[in-house]
């Protein structure tokens, strides 16, 4: 058997979130470190290499015999391997991770959808500073996360998105992007849904819609606090 779940969700930036971006040129008074965007509306994004990445890295670090010291991913364990794919030998990963698009511009436009951050580091020994300014996707803001599960083998199904839904719950308890020890990029996911191609696929997908209710969506630790 052979098709397609597609997992969404909405991604909830719950303090500045920062995915760097590229800058031609830096130009005086103008931002150190911006922020990712789409060229086409100018919107930030949040990149779904930055968000597979970082979920392979929490699972990965899981196994870490000190867990500060990742191996190579080829030493990552079978199941990571099918979900997220190698290179030696040749693995193709079943998770596929859009680009997740801003879905509240209208909410947020009136305050914008970024912030500048200033941050200042002294040189402990001759006391000199130097300031630099990061942009930051602020509190609030909603992305919309799509990922395709590639499903080959139906009783590996559970196993792997059930991995998938810890990888998600990990991330709430860390941070996405930069400068997490900080304070920024702290994220909680909501409104799920598991959807099969094509719909006549013969699989029970409650249990994992479940799963993603309770492990992830329920377990929010910055939400109530942050008040968002």
């Amino acid at each position: 058997m052979t098709g397609k779940i597609l997992i969404k969700c909405d991604l909830v930036v719950r303090t500045g979130l920062h995915i760097g971006g590229s800058s031609s040129f830096s130009d005086i008074g103008t931002v150190d470190s911006p922020v990712i965007r789409d060229p086409f509306t100018g919107l930030p994004i949040v990149p779904g290499s930055s968000l597979k990445g970082k979920l392979r890295t929490l699972l990965a670090r899981r196994s870490c015999v000190n867990g500060e010291t990742l191996p190579d991913f080829s030493a990552d364990g079978e199941v990571l391997l099918r979900m997220f794919g190698g290179s030696e030998p040749v693995r193709f990963a079943r998770l596929q991770f859009a680009d997740a698009f801003l879905l509240n511009y209208d909410q947020l436009k009136g305050v914008g959808v970024t912030e500048v951050k200033s941050e200042n580091t002294i040189n402990r020994l001759t006391s000199k500073a130097n300031p630099r300014q990061i942009e930051r996707v602020i509190a609030g803001s909603r992305f919309g996360v799509n990922i395709v599960y590639n499903l080959s083998d139906p009783k590996e199904m559970e196993e792997d998105l059930s991995l998938l839904s810890k990888a998600m719950k990990l991330l709430q308890l860390d941070y996405l992007g930069g400068h997490g020890s900080r304070g920024n990029g702290r994220v909680s996911f909501q409104n799920f849904q598991v959807i099969p191609y094509p719909e006549t696929l013969n699989v029970d997908l409650d249990g994992i819609r479940q799963t993603f209710k309770t492990e992830v969506e329920e377990y929010e630790l910055f939400s109530a606090k942050a008040g968002v």
